[in-house]
C-alpha cells in the first residue's frame, strides 16, 4: 500500500540533526506540512528556514519537545492533533545511544536511550495509528539499524532497543495487512551524522569506506516508504554485510568476537 508522501502532512521526529534532517530535507519539496520535532529550538529554527527556501509554500511547525519526558510528550502530540486532524505519515526517527560496558553505564544515560528509542516511538506510534486506521490511509516509518537484525557486545542497551524496534514494527506490518495503513522500517548501517559524537564513542572511527551520508539514507529510505516497502536497507554494502550476518551461526560470530572483549575493555 503506497503512503500519501506528495501534498501530505507528515511528522519527523529528531528532525534537528542527521537523518531526520536530511528526511526533513527529502520531503521539503513534496509535503504539503512538516511537523519537526526534537529537543534543540534553534537547530529547529534553522532547518524552518531552509525547508521554506526550498520550498515557500510548505507549512512547517516546529515543536520543541524532549521526547524522554513523557509529560512534554503528551501534550506536544495533543498540540499536534489539535492543530493538523490528519496525519499521513508518521517517521519515528529519533533515536540515542550509549556506548560503554553494561554495568558502567550511567542509568540516566541507558534510561534516556531506552526512553526514547523504545517508549516515545511506541507512543507516537500509539496515539496516531488510531486515525490512520479508521480513515484507511497513512503511513509509520520508524528508523531501526542494522543492529536490529544483529548484535555487539558494549552496545547491549541500543542494540536491544533497536531489536524492538525492529520487532515491534514487523509485528504492526502483520497486524495492519488490510487495514490501508503501511508500516515500513529502515535498518541503516553507519551513517555520516553525530551519533558516534552523542553516544560517547571511546574506540577508533567507523571506515568511510562502509559509511553513507544521511541525504542518501534519506533518499532510499523515503522512496522505499513511498513504495511500502517493509523494510529498507541503504546501501549495497550494508545489505551485504547484514546478510552474511543472518547467514553466519551465532556460535560463529560470538566464537569472532570474543578477542575483541579485552582490548575494548581497556579502551573503556
Amino acid at each position: 500500500m503506497a503512503v500519501r508522501i506528495d501534498g501530505g502532512v507528515i511528522v519527523v521526529t529528531g528532525a534537528s540533526s542527521g537523518i531526520g534532517w536530511a528526511m526533513a530535507m527529502e520531503l521539503a519539496s513534496r509535503a504539503k506540512a512538516l511537523i519537526v520535532i526534537a529537543r534543540r529550538e534553534q537547530r529547529l529554527l534553522q532547518l524552518r528556514e531552509e525547508l521554506i527556501v526550498k520550498n515557500p509554500k510548505l507549512i512547517v511547525s516546529v515543536r520543541c519537545c524532549d521526547l524522554s519526558d513523557m509529560t512534554a510528550l503528551s501534550s506536544t502530540v495533543d498540540a499536534i492533533v489539535q492543530d493538523f486532524p490528519v496525519i499521513d505519515a508518521l517517521i519515528n526517527n529519533a533515536g540515542l545511544a550509549d556506548i560503554n560496558l553494561f554495568h558502567r553505564s550511567k542509568w540516566e544515560k541507558l534510561n534516556l536511550v531506552l526512553q526514547v528509542n523504545i517508549v516515545a516511538l511506541t507512543y507516537l506510534t500509539r496515539r496516531l495509528l488510531p486515525q490512520m486506521i479508521e480513515r484507511k490511509s497513512g503511513g509509520i516509518l520508524n528508523v531501526s539499524s542494522g543492529f536490529g537484525f544483529g548484535w555487539l557486545p558494549f552496545f547491549a542497551g541500543y542494540v536491544g532497543s533497536k531489536h524492538y524496534v525492529t520487532a515491534f514494527t514487523d509485528c504492526l506490518q502483520l497486524e495492519l495487512s488490510g487495514t490501508g495503513v503501511t508500516v515500513s522500517q529502515v535498518c541503516p548501517g553507519p551513517v555520516r551524522t553525530e551519533f558516534e559524537e552523542v553516544s560517547g564513542n571511546p574506540f577508533m572511527k567507523t571506515p568511510k569506506w562502509i559509511e553513507i551520508t544521511p541525504a542518501y539514507c534519506a533518499r532510499k529510505s523515503i522512496a522505499g516508504f513511498a513504495k511500502g516497502k517493509p523494510t529498507i536497507i541503504p546501501g549495497m554494502r550494508s545489505k551485504v554485510l547484514l546478510w552474511l550476518g543472518a547467514l553466519t551461526p551465532r556460535w560463529m560470530q560470538r566464537f569472532a568476537l570474543y578477542p575483541l572483549v579485552p582490548w575494548v575493555r581497556n579502551k573503556l
